[in-house]
């Protein structure tokens, strides 16, 4: 058989061949008198073959191990490692698009992926203008991205999110926006704060150790001085609640 002829028998193509050829996945086959290359039985077995195996899936290298004599590996152990390689792809897909569903049921309109617990947390939330929120969404989607805290804390979150207390916690710490550091409320506020987190959630804070060195200081950061100040006690106050 020539080339093309070989090429139609098993179903591939003249160029796929020649590029096993080219890779040694393949022998050449002899030549006749004229330079064509002549293919046997044999060889449209082996051709056959390499395309049942690239079409399971596997790599050219893989289809080498395969057809190896010697010091190839088994055909059921590569076939056995691709089953669970597309076993972990699917759950990865099939993950993915549960986190999809949940967005698009939610309708929180983020422009980044979110986890579901987290999603599920923020379409709870009732609009506000209060940049304290604001900022709080972007700290809870940015720990839902680096994730941490666990899925956990999250749903232990939810009965707050339409807490009508906890805006007006918000609102008062905006209110803290041009106060000094020294303003009376300030000790008030951080008590009220730290109540109003449920238990569950103080068993997925890091302790201050394992928070990236720098972390803190950058979220305290954009507040306004007494606000940070604020921040601050609570923090303290959570990691002593989750050292418990």
């Amino acid at each position: 058989m020539r080339i093309g002829e070989i090429a139609a028998l098993v179903g591939v193509t003249t160029r796929a061949i020649r590029h096993y050829h080219h890779v040694e996945l393949l022998p050449e086959p002899e030549r006749r008198p004229n330079g064509y290359r002549a293919y046997g039985f044999r060889d449209a077995v082996l051709l056959a073959r390499v395309r049942q195996l690239t079409e399971l899936g596997l790599s050219l290298d893989e289809v080498r191990d395969v057809l190896a004599d010697d010091a190839g590996r088994d055909l059921t152990e590569v076939l056995e490692e691709l089953d669970a390689d597309l076993a972990r792809q699917e759950a990865e897909i099939a993950e993915r698009r549960r986190r999809l569903t949940v967005l698009l049921a939610a309708g929180t309109g983020q422009d980044q992926p979110l986890s579901p617990a987290l999603a599920a947390l923020l379409a709870k939330a009732p609009p506000t203008a209060s940049p304290a929120a604001a900022k709080d969404r972007e700290h809870l989607m940015l720990l839902d991205a680096l994730g941490s805290p666990g899925q956990e804390a999250f749903a232990a979150l939810g009965p707050l999110a339409s807490d009508p207390g906890v805006l007006a916690l918000y609102e008062r710490l905006d209110a803290l926006a041009e106060a000094s550091t020294d303003d009376p409320r300030i000790p008030a506020l951080a008590a009220d704060l730290v109540a109003a987190v449920p238990d569950e959630v103080f068993t997925a804070i890091p302790a201050e150790g394992q928070v990236a060195t720098g972390f803190q200081e950058a979220l305290l950061a954009e507040y306004a001085p007494a606000q940070a100040a604020v921040i601050r006690k609570v923090m303290k106050a959570f990691a002593h609640r989750s050292r418990r």
